[in-house]
């Protein structure tokens, strides 16, 4: 296939895959398909490693492992937080953990470890890869000339492709909608990040979540960690869904 045939094809199936999902989407919420277990246990398990409530984050993950998320899928929501809360409160959390399976191993609980990341086959450059997940995240393909902060400092910019979409959401243990809730959760809960908050909101609506589920998982966020938390991430909420009808 030729160069141009790319370009001309790659869009069309990003425009294709993006009518999918959004028709996925319009189903769900017809039906009114709630958060599963995993998934909301994975909303306080962001909350408090966001904020450094270690103490509640040490809850937390008891009730998540008791629910049935697995020793690896935790992990996992620890590792990717990192990207958009920093290592200090990631490594924190994951040692949080660590003492968590020490304390429920010397109860005689045997936790599931569950699956590990497939390896990556993918070819081609990180940036490029990552510039593809994030494209099938948005269901946009980027194109024009760099503005704001990538071109301003195009080096965050390729961090940012290479790193965050490529190294992190191409791992599989979690789905893009699982990653989706834990970074719109974190990013509710750290404040003062409302852009970053309408993105993810839209991409998280593009991945198969629904307004119902959003609601549901502000309704979480208001009981485990406040109100004022919950009422910041329905603003963004309802003017990003406001912006889609």
């Amino acid at each position: 296939m030729t160069s141009l045939k790319i370009f001309l094809v790659f869009p069309l199936l990003v425009f294709g895959l993006a009518n999918d999902l959004r028709a996925q989407n319009q189903y769900r919420a017809q039906t009114g398909q709630q958060l599963s277990a995993s998934q909301q246990a994975i909303v306080p398990i962001a909350a408090f490693t966001a904020r450094g409530d270690l103490p509640r984050l040490n809850q937390a993950l008891h009730a998540a492992l008791d629910a049935g998320l697995t020793i690896n899928e935790a992990k996992e929501v620890l590792v990717h937080l990192y990207a958009y809360c920093g290592f200090p409160r990631s490594l924190q959390a994951i040692n949080t953990l660590i003492a968590v399976l020490d304390a429920r191993k010397a109860k005689g609980i045997t936790d599931p470890v569950g699956k590990e990341a497939t390896p990556i086959q993918a070819q081609g450059s990180k940036y490029e890869r990552g510039k593809k997940v994030l494209e099938l995240l948005t269901g946009r393909v980027e194109t024009g000339p760099k503005t704001g902060y990538a071109a301003f400092s195009p080096e965050i910019e390729v961090f940012l492709k290479e790193h965050l979409f490529a190294d992190l959401f191409e791992r599989d243990i979690l789905s893009y909608a699982d990653r989706e809730i834990a970074t719109i959760t974190a990013l509710a809960i750290m404040g003062g990040l409302e852009p970053m908050l309408r993105s993810h909101l839209g991409i998280g609506l593009n991945n198969g979540l629904t307004e119902t589920q959003f609601n549901q998982f502000l309704a979480l966020i208001e009981t485990k960690v406040g109100k004022k938390e919950a009422e910041a991430g329905r603003r963004v909420l309802a003017e990003v869904l406001k912006s889609q009808k």
